[in-house]
């Protein structure tokens, strides 16, 4: 959730400079209240004020204690003090250091002129001579060598810029990169209007600029995003009303698992889909992998490896009938007398393999699909074995999209991305939560997919874990590239 791309998040970030350098300014610019630890707020809590300096020593105990408590917990942690004491610095490095969480000091260079006059405009100024003691100390530090993982220096006469705040994002589309954003809808509170609500969700996608809607295909939901009790919709029939709207939509499985359709079955489906979409629709597949719902519905649950059997079998019967022409197939898996599946697709129907197998599944995507889905977090080093079964197949790596599944936090701005996180993590700390979930604004976003972009992804599958209206996804627009 990284608030400013030069510095990491979570960190734990000391301030550094004399009085009136713009320290406390800087901070609140960027970073949440609850995230700011500031020596003189805590006096204005034990104390009589900010600025009783005899309650210097118990705002810092508590100071150092909230501190503490949030670098265990893996929570940016800014530490608005002078920081000039080069011990107290070395403690804080090392309680991060502890607890594995990136250490960062900033410096502020404001010039002595600046620091005087705005010291002097304060309600109760800093002595002169203890202002001069600081800005002689801060000209001495070195703190390049002090072991932070990274310096950071703000020299502007004035603190930098403030964001921009983030109120309600644009309600047009926006144009696309050459990366393309499908919303994945996982999650149905529909309330008392299925139909209503859905149709709202792909209106609104459209009009936010999503390339595409994809469903989960489950028959019971999943518990990494819902409870069992949970509406969970057959996907194709409601992937048929959508597809009746006058969007742009591409419309889509991610994925369809092959143990619980006979293949000829899903490709008349994925068939009639393209037709009433006019050339809409993809079709992603995999081995599935959840047993409960297959024997909750009376389905087998082959071994892992018959699964994979069953992946390649139903590809190839899929491509078998979408073909033209009525003539028998005979082929490496599939012997079919005859090839008659009308309507045909309007278009080449975009074969994905969801799964991240380096052995199996990216073999067979590398042979036989359009492109492979896999965990956005280890991107590069799937697409590099995928990369390598597509060469040992003579088959041209760029034939073959690499594609992720993210499932991004988004909130207006800091404040609300932390609201949010707090709201969706449950039991889980909220920082491994929020990594988990790369929780950030939407320009935050939109930069990270650039990046993903970079790196070869052909298309983000977006989940928002909690949309809940279809107004939900205009507000989100801006993480569009």
């Amino acid at each position: 959730m990284a608030q400013d791309p030069s510095l990491p998040d979570p960190a734990l970030v000391v301030l550094v400079g004399a009085s009136g350098a713009g320290k406390s300014t800087w901070a609140q610019a960027r970073f949440r209240s609850a995230e700011i630890v500031s020596s003189d707020d805590l006096r204005g809590v034990v104390g009589s004020g900010r600025h009783d300096l005899d309650a210097s020593g118990d705002a810092f105990a508590l100071l150092d204690l909230i501190v503490a408590g949030r670098v265990r917990r893996g929570l940016t942690t800014v530490v608005d003090t002078l920081g000039l004491d080069v011990v107290r610095r070395r403690e804080w490095l090392d309680l991060a250091r502890a607890h594995g969480l990136p250490a960062v000091a900033v410096g502020f260079e404001t010039p002595p002129a600046l620091c005087r006059s705005r010291n002097a405009a304060r309600d109760r100024p800093v002595p002169a001579r203890v202002l001069t003691e600081q800005l002689r100390a801060f000209r001495g530090l070195a703190l390049d060598a002090e072991g932070w993982d990274r310096v950071a220096t703000v020299t502007t006469d004035e603190p930098a810029a403030a964001p921009v705040p983030q109120g309600p994002q644009t309600r047009s589309p926006r144009p696309r990169s050459g990366l393309d954003v499908v919303l994945q809808v996982s999650r149905f509170p529909w309330g008392e209007d299925p139909a209503a609500w859905l149709t709202g969700v792909a209106r609104a996608a459209d009009e936010a600029g999503f390339a595409g809607l994809a469903l989960m295909d489950h028959l019971i939901q999943v518990p990494q995003v819902g409870t069992a009790w949970e509406p969970i919709p057959e996907p194709w029939v409601t992937l048929g009303l959508l597809a009746g709207l006058d969007t742009g939509l591409r419309l889509g499985t991610l994925v369809s698992p092959v143990t619980f359709r006979p293949p000829g079955i899903t490709a008349k489906t994925v068939a009639t889909l393209d037709v009433i979409s006019g050339g809409r629709a993809f079709c992603g597949v995999g081995a599935g992998w959840w047993e409960r719902e297959h024997l909750a519905f009376g389905l087998p649950f082959p071994p892992p490896a018959e699964r994979l059997d069953l992946l390649e079998t139903a590809i190839e019967t899929m491509r078998a009938l979408w073909a033209t022409g009525t003539r028998p197939y005979d082929g490496q898996r599939v012997v079919l007398p005859e090839t008659t599946c009308y309507p045909r697709p309007v278009h080449d129907v975009p074969v994905l393999v969801g799964g991240a197998g380096e052995r199996r599944t990216l073999r067979i995507a590398a042979r036989l699909a359009d492109g492979c889905n896999v965990p956005v977090d280890v991107v590069e080093e799937k697409a590099a074995v995928l990369r390598r079964h597509c060469e040992e197949a003579g088959r041209d790596p760029a034939e073959v999209a690499v594609t992720v599944l993210d499932l991004p936090v988004v909130g207006r701005d800091r404040d609300d991305v932390w609201e949010r996180v707090e709201r969706l993590r449950g039991r889980t700390a909220a920082a491994t939560y929020a990594r988990r979930h790369h929780a950030g604004t939407p320009p935050q976003h939109r930069d990270r997919y650039r990046v993903l972009e970079e790196r070869g992804v052909h298309t983000v599958f977006a989940a928002l874990p909690d949309l809940g209206r279809p107004e939900d996804l205009l507000d989100v627009a801006a993480m569009l590239p």
